[in-house]
């Protein structure tokens, strides 16, 4: 194979069209049999392949520094850089990370995998270059969807500024994960109908030279407006016109299920496990829309991601215009439910746990200071799911239960969700938070009630003494095996369940120092400015001893969820063993 033969970029400039044509053809035959029984991004690599090897045969990285939006599309990247051991051996496949990483090779510059920061990063390469009297072209390659982020239009704004070399690939596959939306998409589509001619531009509109290949996926058009646009001594968009998914015809016709696949059979696109228990993302979308047909205020907004929470384009089109997808930016999202609650509608904004980052000021300022009574639903939110450096869903509770003004709620059953969820979209006094639970429905088995207006009452689900169990959310399942394994060595422990995690039920906390001398929290995400500390916190002048369980600071990546939990002392028995041990020290 000819892929064999690359070990740098070097190797694929001494390759003759025909020959590279051949590499394209492995390399997404490579790229379609790893994901398939490793899972990862399909249809943006796939889509991504000629251009790719043409940059590395035009340009020479890593003197010339390819800066990769998002690193959907870098695998081919990876291949053609030293890497495609990792593509070509099933026992390799975890040498390389999914993302742009620079800890793998000279030719990654930044760990990313958030979207719509290629563009300010790579500006920033090309500013310092030129600070540092250096020499070299800086490519920042970006996807039609990413430029919806606020992030890429104020790096696109800026960049004209530069004055210097600065080349934007805008790689045009008319598709975000799902399909794009905003006004300038509508310009795009000009672009290519009128083959890059028409006087309406809105990169030309920034001050940007422009060059369009129409052609996206030809290598012959590709290394031709390379080589036009390499040493251009100032900024320039390169606009390609590529196919997503290219080359399995499954993903070329559903591009939106082919964005990210878990392992698949490559002859019929069937997942090999499928998860076939009824999950908290299937519940929303399906409450949601029965609440929709009795209440036309309500809406639901995703934030380019409508597939993390099951809006399905058949459940989508159901709900019609009582659905907002505001393309790739969360922080449009958030100001827009702001917007709409002040109005008098019933805004519902779901949202993973690692993208409710990108719009921490919204929520402060625009959102919190205003106390407007949107409702937030933050998905994903635990140790336990993505595990990779830049998707982790540890730090939604140190970052949203500290903004002022906002209820974050964890349910800990399917009922509680529920009745928490409608209770949030009626409540008019605060906006309110929901981490919703992660993994298959719990029935609840207890109890539960629908109004929660009386802010930060905890349950008290079993009342024992000695040690009480402050269970919060996903963990709620951990605590009650603490409280089995305590009441097999007589330590008849007391168990909360939390309910708020953005406020503190004083009079409960000190109502148990009456017979209990040590409380425990656990939280399932990062521990430091977290809701343990909150305990920890109240309780400091007093005699009451504290153990809080979360996950230390840390950017983790790639790790054994089952693993980590153990490295932090999230497991049963060794909490059940720190209980017994304070007590009887």
């Amino acid at each position: 194979m000819l892929i064999e033969q690359i070990q740098s970029p070097a190797d694929v400039k001494r390759l003759t069209l025909e020959e590279m044509k051949e590499l394209a053809v492995e390399i997404r035959t490579l790229l379609i049999e790893k994901v398939s029984r490793h899972g990862g991004h399909c249809g943006p690599n796939l889509g991504m392949v000629e251009a790719t090897i043409a940059m590395h045969y035009v340009f020479n990285s890593p003197e010339d520094k390819i800066v990769f939006d998002v690193s959907h599309q870098s695998y081919p990247h990876k291949m053609l850089t030293g890497r495609a051991e990792a593509f070509l051996h099933a026992d390799r496949y975890d040498d390389v990370s999914g993302y742009s990483e620079p800890s793998e090779s000279e030719h990654d510059h930044f760990v990313i995998g958030h979207t719509s920061t290629s563009v300010s990063l790579a500006g920033g390469l090309a500013k310092g270059r030129d600070l540092m009297g250096e020499k070299g072209n800086v490519i920042a390659v970006i996807g039609d969807g990413s430029l919806s982020g606020g992030e890429a239009l104020e790096g696109l704004d800026w960049a004209a500024e530069l004055g210097t070399n600065f080349i934007i690939v805008v790689n045009d596959n008319q598709m975000s994960i799902a399909e794009n939306h905003g006004g300038l998409y509508r310009n795009l589509e000009e672009l290519r109908q009128s083959n890059g001619t028409c006087s309406n531009n809105l990169f030309r509109a920034m001050g940007l030279d422009y060059v369009y290949v129409g052609q996206g996926n030809d290598l012959a058009a590709l290394i031709e407006a390379f080589r036009q646009v390499k040493d251009k001594e100032h900024p320039i968009v390169v606009h390609i016109n590529t196919l997503k998914g290219k080359g399995y015809e499954l993903a070329e016709q559903d591009k939106e299920r082919w964005h990210w696949s878990a392992p698949f059979d490559i002859a019929t696109g069937e997942l090999r496990h499928p998860f076939t228990a009824e999950t908290y993302d299937e519940l929303t979308t399906s409450h949601l829309i029965e609440r929709m047909k009795q209440d036309p205020t309500l809406c639901a907004i995703t934030a380019g991601t409508p597939g993390i929470w099951n809006w399905t384009p058949e459940r989508r089109q159901e709900a019609g215009r009582q659905f907002v997808d505001v393309g790739i930016a969360e922080e449009h999202a958030v100001a827009l439910a702001s917007g709409i609650a002040k109005a008098g509608g019933k805004p519902v904004f779901g949202v993973c746990s690692s993208f409710i980052q990108r719009a921490y000021d919204q929520l402060s300022q625009d959102l919190c200071i205003n106390d407007n009574p949107a409702t937030l639903l933050v998905l994903w939110g635990s140790l336990s799911t993505m595990t990779d450096v830049t998707h982790l869903c540890h730090f939604d509770i140190p970052l949203l239960c500290n903004i002022p003004n906002l209820v974050y709620l964890a349910p800990t059953n399917r009922e509680e969700y529920l009745a928490m969820l409608d209770w949030s979209i009626g409540y008019k006094e605060h906006p309110v938070a929901i981490r919703v639970p992660v993994g298959p429905t719990v029935p609840a088995t207890r109890p539960v009630p629908s109004d929660y207006s009386e802010l930060n009452k905890y349950e008290v689900v079993n009342r024992g003494k000695d040690v009480a169990l402050l269970a919060l959310g996903n963990f709620f399942a951990l605590g009650e095996s603490v409280c089995r394994l305590l009441e097999a060595q007589g330590i008849h422990a007391t168990l909360v369940n939390p309910r708020f995690i953005s406020g503190v039920d004083t009079a409960l906390l000190d109502s148990l120092q009456a017979d209990h001398s040590v409380v425990v929290t656990l939280e399932d995400g990062a521990l430091e400015g977290g809701f343990g500390e909150k305990i920890a916190r109240h309780y400091g002048p007093s005699a009451m001893r504290t153990l809080c369980y979360g996950a230390k600071k840390e950017f983790a990546d790639r790790y054994d969820a089952q693993e980590f939990l153990a490295e932090n002392r999230l497991v049963d028995t060794l909490i059940a063993e720190d209980v017994a041990t304070l007590l009887h020290a």
